[in-house]
C-alpha cells in the first residue's frame, strides 16, 4: 500500500484553493439531542459568517432512532432547527447500526454512508469554531489527512507490556497495511510521535463512501477481534483514532497533505469545551466567538445550553481567561483542566 510519500500537484478548485478533485467539496459536522445540537449551532453560525461564497453544501448529520439508542438521538430543541434551517443548512439522517449510544464517537464513521456519493467532504467536530474561509485551505481530496494537533492518548504503555511498534505494526499486518513506510523517522524509535497518528476532530477525502468503507471495516475488527498485541489497551473513547491512521495511509495520505498552520489554526478551532477556548485560544478565536454570538436570534438558541449562556453571555469565559497567561500555558492539557475545575469553571 502506499503511504506517506510527496504529494502530487493539485489543481485549482473552483472554491479558490487547490485540491485534488476540480469541484466543490461538502462539510459535515454530526448533531443529536443535548450538548451536540448547540455545539453544531455554533459551528453553523461560525461557519455562515466566514463562509459567505462557500460552493458545496454544509450537512448536520442527524442519526435516527433505532435499536442502538435507548432514547430518541434526533435534536430536540426546536429552536436550533430553526436556526439551522435559516442559515440553510441540511439536516442529514443516517442509521447508526454498529456504535450507536455504546459508542457515539462511531456517528462520525457511520454518517459517512450517507453523504452524497463521489463528493469530496470535510468532516468536523462539531466542537469546531470556524475562523476563516476554508476556500484558502489547499486540500488535496486524493491525499486523506487528519488534524495532528494531538497528544500520544494511545496506546498507553504497560510495564512489561509490548511497545508501540509491536502494537500499531500488529494493527497495519491485521489490514495488510505496509508498517515502515507509515513511520516519521525523524522521530526517536518508541516514541509516540514516531506513529502514524491524529485527532479525529478533522478528516477530509475524495468520497465519502470510498473513506467510509474501511474506516467502519477496520474500526468493527479492533473492536471486535483485537491483535493479542492490544490486550492491555483501552479502546474507549480511541477506536476512532486508532483506525482512523490506517484508513489515511491505505488510500496514501499521511502527515503532510495539508499545510501546517490552516486548520487547527488560522481557519478553525477545535476547542472540545468553551472553558478551553477561552484559556489557551488566541484572543483573535474569543473575537470571533463573541461576534458571531452576539445577534439576538443567535444568542436565544445558544442561551439554551447552560454552559454557552454562562461562558459567553455572563462572563464566565473572561474569567477563565485570566487565570492563564496565554503566552506562558502550562504544557499538558489536563493541568489547565484541573485549574478550571478548581475554580468551578468547567462546564460542558
Amino acid at each position: 500500500m502506499p503511504g506517506d510519500t510527496t504529494s502530487k500537484p493539485a489543481s485549482e478548485s473552483p472554491q479558490g484553493g487547490k485540491s485534488g478533485i476540480d469541484r466543490p467539496f461538502n462539510v459535515v459536522i454530526v448533531g443529536q439531542s443535548g450538548r451536540l445540537q448547540y455545539e453544531a449551532a455554533l459551528f453553523c453560525v461560525s461557519f455562515r459568517a466566514t463562509n459567505p461564497n462557500f460552493a458545496g453544501r454544509l450537512f448536520v448529520a442527524e442519526p435516527v432512532p433505532n435499536a442502538a439508542w435507548s432514547r430518541n438521538p434526533r435534536m430536540n430543541d426546536d429552536a436550533v432547527r430553526q436556526l439551522l434551517s435559516d442559515l440553510d443548512v441540511e439536516i442529514l439522517p443516517f442509521e447508526a447500526n454498529h456504535f450507536g449510544e455504546a459508542y457515539p464517537y462511531g456517528n462520525k464513521i457511520e454518517l459517512l454512508s450517507a453523504l452524497p456519493a463521489n463528493e469530496p467532504f470535510v468532516f468536523f467536530d462539531s466542537d469546531t469554531l470556524i475562523l476563516g474561509d476554508l476556500a484558502t485551505v489547499p486540500f488535496d481530496f486524493d491525499r486523506p489527512g487528519a488534524s495532528k494537533r494531538v497528544e500520544g492518548t494511545w496506546p498507553k504503555l504497560e510495564l512489561y507490556g509490548p511497545g508501540y511498534t509491536q502494537i500499531w505494526k500488529s494493527l497495519y499486518d491485521k489490514f495488510g497495511l505496509d508498517f515502515e513506510s507509515s513511520l516519521d523517522l525523524g522521530q526517536p524509535d518508541e516514541y509516540w510521535r514516531r506513529y502514524l497518528y491524529f485527532n479525529a476532530g478533522f478528516f477530509f477525502f475524495r468520497c465519502p463512501q470510498e473513506f467510509g468503507e474501511p474506516f467502519l471495516e477496520y474500526s468493527l475488527a479492533i473492536r471486535d477481534d483485537p491483535p493479542p498485541e492490544l490486550v492491555c489497551q483501552t479502546l474507549d473513547p480511541w477506536l476512532d483514532q486508532v483506525a482512523l491512521p490506517l484508513v489515511i495511509h491505505s488510500f496514501g495520505g499521511g502527515r503532510e497533505t495539508l499545510p501546517a498552520g490552516l486548520l487547527d489554526g488560522e481557519i478553525s478551532c477545535h476547542y472540545r469545551v468553551l472553558p478551553l477556548l477561552y484559556a489557551r485560544e488566541d484572543q483573535r478565536v474569543i473575537d470571533v466567538l463573541e461576534k458571531v454570538t452576539a445577534p439576538n436570534k443567535v444568542k436565544k438558541v445558544l442561551k439554551a445550553y447552560e454552559p454557552f449562556k454562562r461562558m459567553i453571555y455572563q462572563g464566565k469565559g473572561a474569567k477563565a481567561r485570566a487565570l492563564f497567561d496565554q503566552g506562558d500555558l502550562p504544557r499538558r492539557e489536563q493541568q489547565i483542566r484541573n485549574t478550571l475545575k478548581r475554580e468551578n469553571l468547567w462546564l460542558r
